[in-house]
């Protein structure tokens, strides 16, 4: 007579459970689902069918603490909403995956505080790897970071500190370069208007302030800063205010493409002309900006590729490689379309 497979009281299926059914030792379950070499084919088939038939599904917890190592990453990122840390998700989790890591997502929401406790949340896990955004944080986090002892990726920077890793671009360097062609086309009144205000959109702004100073053209009243949520609503009426500036500006550099979206709408509803009456730029290149009346000029960011290089250079921290650099400059690239 079979003897039906009871799952413990917490009708979770365990690792012996599997054993049992396949007629192995649990070591052997355990190997074969890692999928060691050294199990026997035949033994590896067997503990696979019986994990289907009993929907065993393995609890990376338990196994990092009985081998101390872990296969998940966890990665810190400030929104879900910005499309800009969807790209660089999307393509972060496809190297891990390929690699053997599982990402396991925390959302900052621009929060120090809230950074600090997802992290600790996190290292009681025992990552085995960790992605944050940008350098700026708590002095408790970063205690945490270097006490943890495991390898670190920050993302969007090209610029850390000795010892610490990054993936990304300049933002202030891009800042200032969108700054210097609405310059070379004649702008001489040239507003800078941002939202979230978080460090790499003031980054932004610090290249925007070096490009005016050095032509000449800097003025403080030129700089629309609103610490709310970007979007195309804020867009639109910070565009309006803007317009109403005396004197008036000639030309808007907006820190984020959904600003500017909201902005070429409203002088599209307004009967203002872009770029002849005012010139309009954004940042970062999202979607529908090169489908915008007029086309948006901005500045590509290479999400995807950052996405993708800071999975490499974690995956080859965590498995013990040398890096080539500890830095990584991806660069970026000016999108010249209608509006400016």
């Amino acid at each position: 007579m079979t003897v039906p497979i009871r799952p413990r009281a917490t009708g979770r299926v365990t690792l012996s459970d599997v054993a049992h059914l396949a007629g192995v030792s649990p070591i052997t379950v355990s190997r074969a689902l890692r999928g060691e070499r050294a199990v026997a084919p035949e033994l590896v088939a067997k503990v696979q069918a019986a994990a289907h038939k009993l929907g065993y599904v393995p609890n990376p917890a338990a196994r990092a603490l009985a081998s101390g190592q872990s296969s998940h990453v966890a990665v810190l990122i400030p929104m879900l909403s910005n499309a800009l840390f969807v790209d660089v998700l999307e393509t972060l989790q496809q190297t891990l995956r390929q690699a053997g890591y599982q990402a396991l997502i925390g959302i900052t929401h621009y929060d120090a505080s809230e950074e600090e406790s997802l992290l600790r949340e996190q290292l009681l896990h025992r990552p085995a790897g960790l992605i944050v955004t940008g350098l700026e944080r708590s002095d408790a986090t970063r205690g945490l970071i270097a006490q943890s002892g495991v390898p670190c990726v920050h993302l969007m920077t090209a610029e850390a500190p000795e010892g610490a890793y990054c993936v990304g671009f300049s933002q202030r360097d891009a800042g200032h370069d969108l700054t210097q062609h609405l310059l070379d086309q004649g702008h001489r009144r040239i507003a800078f208007a941002a939202a979230q205000l978080d460090p790499r959109a003031l980054q932004r702004l610090e290249g925007w302030r070096q490009a005016l100073q050095a032509a000449g053209r800097y003025d403080a009243t030129l700089e629309w800063l609103n610490p709310a949520p970007s979007s195309l609503s804020l867009g639109a009426r910070m565009f309006e205010q803007i317009m109403g500036q005396q004197p008036p500006v000639d030309a808007i550099f907006f820190c984020n493409d959904d600003l500017a979206q909201g902005a070429l709408l409203a002088a599209l509803r307004l009967g203002i002309s872009v770029p002849q009456r005012v010139a309009i730029a954004g940042f970062n290149d999202l979607t529908g900006s090169d489908q915008m009346l007029p086309p948006l000029t901005t500045v590509r960011t290479p999400r995807a590729e950052i996405g993708q290089a800071a999975g490499q250079m974690l995956v080859a921290l965590m498995q013990g490689e040398t890096v080539a650099s500890p830095c990584v400059n991806l660069g970026y690239t000016l999108q010249l379309r209608d509006s400016a």
